[in-house]
């Protein structure tokens, strides 16, 4: 069978927040290029039409704040409105900073557990109702993108400065939802919606300082980073039917830097 046939959403509904970030677009790119309608969510209008222009296939760029309860709920309407189903929902929208617990602020906490935590929720509530109608024909994936700094802390001598690695706010809501996936997961099983988590290691993308590029190669057994066609081909098997019997479960892409 082909890639296309094996994979292939043609037909399907797939939302992705966060979609204008390094891994959204991987992500929003691979689920279009499945054949999926696939709706660009993000807070710049600009940055979403300029990402749409791009892709190929089908796609909507939808502005919208997560952390707003009235830009979701809007949201929702308008996917009802389109379609009246969805196949797909990649929460992916995060704090994308640098920072330490000598930086770090309770309103940062506070920022993070927003776009992690009452994002999911406002999410899946404006969105319920599609998933379990897409599952009377199909086998619908709510895919949570965490991070394997949900799973261990940075090592601190990796980065220049204690500020220029991953914030631990980041780490602490990365963490909460891979247990929030699991709780999702056995919540809307019954109703046939899957839930499962992909946890990214090392992908820091293209014109990273090569130092530190070969410092975080040396932290996984494969000895490199991470790829963003290998986060691509993760999210479109938990994404397609062929993931069908997977629900509450963490996918770690990350070179086995968890491993030792």
């Amino acid at each position: 069978m082909t890639p296309m046939e094996l994979f292939g959403l043609k037909g399907k509904v797939a939302v992705v927040t966060g979609a204008t970030g390094r891994l959204g677009q991987v992500m929003a790119s691979a689920l279009a290029g499945a054949g999926a309608t696939t709706w660009l969510v993000g807070r710049d209008q600009g940055r979403l039409d300029a990402l749409a222009s791009r892709l190929d296939g089908d796609c909507v760029p939808a502005r919208c704040d997560v952390t707003s309860d009235e830009d979701v709920a809007a949201l929702g309407a308008r996917l009802r409105e389109d379609g009246g189903r969805v196949d797909v929902l990649v929460h992916n929208a995060h704090v994308g900073r640098g920072g330490s617990l000598r930086t770090a602020t309770p309103g940062d906490y506070l920022e993070a557990a927003d776009l992690a935590f009452a994002a999911f929720q406002r999410l899946l509530g404006a969105t319920r109702d599609l998933l379990v109608t897409a599952a009377a024909d199909s086998s619908p994936s709510v895919v949570v993108v965490a991070s394997m700094y949900g799973l261990v802390s940075p090592k601190p001598q990796l980065y220049a400065s204690p500020e220029a690695g991953n914030p631990p706010y980041y780490g602490a809501v990365k963490a909460g939802l891979v247990q929030l996936t699991r709780y999702a997961a056995v919540e809307l099983g019954p109703a046939g919606v899957r839930v499962n988590c992909v946890t990214p290691g090392p992908f820091p993308g293209e014109g990273g300082d090569p130092e530190l590029l070969a410092r975080l190669a040396q932290q996984t057994p494969l000895g490199r980073v991470g790829d963003p066609a290998e986060i691509a081909t993760t999210l479109l098997y938990l994404a397609s039917p062929r993931s069908s019997f997977t629900t509450g479960a963490n996918v770690v892409v990350d070179g086995g830097w968890t491993a030792w």
